[in-house]
């Protein structure tokens, strides 16, 4: 069965989302939605089976229960909403509509994050000891972006719901539930000028040092910023029992084992296609959840989205 989707967000959604459902096979892409329109009527218009939501995350709630009442399936993306709260509530609400509910994690579906899962998996680094991410960006710095929501904690702004939760539901998925240990969100840049010229104070962090644990017992550290002068090649470090796995920037894998040995691991690059080739590997498995009636092995839905975000909110504590 053809899946007829609405896309509801003018941003990501209409330039990087529905260009990748409108060509992937089975899918057909019937409207885009603006937030600011009236999306129930927008909607009901197009009688879609599927609704992607990337409004602000402030919205997300909003339109997703729209799209649940309408009778659609619905991928949200994340964070599901500004606190983990709001998200169990939003919960509740999607497993009684009997929907099919997905939340966009679709790095997933990157080629070198699926390596990665692969080789735990099979347990080539043997026992996980410990993890360290570091993400450094300028991509809120070079150019100065204006403020906007992105820089307001009330409306699901900063760092920690903009990269952090891909990193969080990552790490989940590799090594089970976490449990933040300590964390310090910062704010490097305080002050931003909005559109209209006038200065704002941003009240959602830019940057976040954390300690973690995971269910094995594995020790991570994330360190990430895009509020950097210079954007460098972001470093996973994976430390086991029997070696160490590196990734850099999701397009480089080195393995090194007990003797010293180093080997490159190949991997279908995504190049620097960053979203929209997990995106497309992301897609066919909505596709295919929707027709199914129920999220198929591996896809993440609202539940997963809530876990990510009860540790969202404990990054965002300090």
């Amino acid at each position: 069965m053809t899946v007829r989707v609405a896309v509801i967000g003018t941003g990501f959604g209409a330039r990087v989302v529905a260009p990748v459902f409108a060509a992937t096979e089975g899918c057909e892409v019937v409207a885009v939605v603006s937030p600011r329109d009236d999306v129930a009527g927008e909607l009901a218009t197009h009688r879609a089976d599927l609704v992607t939501v990337h409004s602000p995350p402030f919205l997300h709630a909003e339109h997703v229960r729209v799209a649940l009442d309408l009778g659609a399936a619905v991928l949200c993306d994340k964070p599901c909403t500004p606190s983990a709260p709001d998200t169990a509530r939003l919960l509740a609400d999607a497993d009684a509509s009997g929907q099919v509910h997905l939340v966009n994690f679709e790095f997933r579906w990157d080629p070198a994050r699926q390596a990665i899962k692969a080789l735990l998996a099979a347990g080539a680094l043997g026992e996980i000891e410990h993890v360290t991410w570091h993400h450094v960006s300028a991509g809120s710095r070079v150019p100065l972006r204006d403020y906007g929501w992105l820089f307001d904690a009330t409306l699901g702004g900063g760092w920690i719901g903009a990269w952090a939760s891909h990193a969080v539901d990552a790490l989940r998925w590799w090594f089970g539930d976490l449990e933040v240990e300590w964390s310090r969100p910062r704010t490097d840049i305080p002050f931003r000028v909005d559109r209209e010229g006038v200065e704002r104070t941003c009240t959602a962090e830019d940057g976040v040092t954390a300690a973690l644990r995971a269910a094995s017992g594995a020790s991570i550290v994330i360190d990430s910023t895009f509020a950097a002068s210079a954007t460098r090649p972001a470093r996973l470090t994976i430390l086991g029992s029997r070696g160490v796995v590196e990734c850099v920037d999701d397009r480089i894998l080195h393995l090194r084992g007990v003797d010293g040995r180093r080997e490159d691991l190949p991997f279908d690059s995504a190049g620097r296609d960053r979203h929209g080739a997990p995106l497309r590997r992301w897609a066919t498995v909505v596709r295919d959840s929707v027709n199914a009636g129920e999220p198929l092995e591996g896809a993440p839905t609202l539940r997963d989205g809530l876990a990510v975000d009860r540790v969202l909110d404990s990054l965002r504590r300090g």
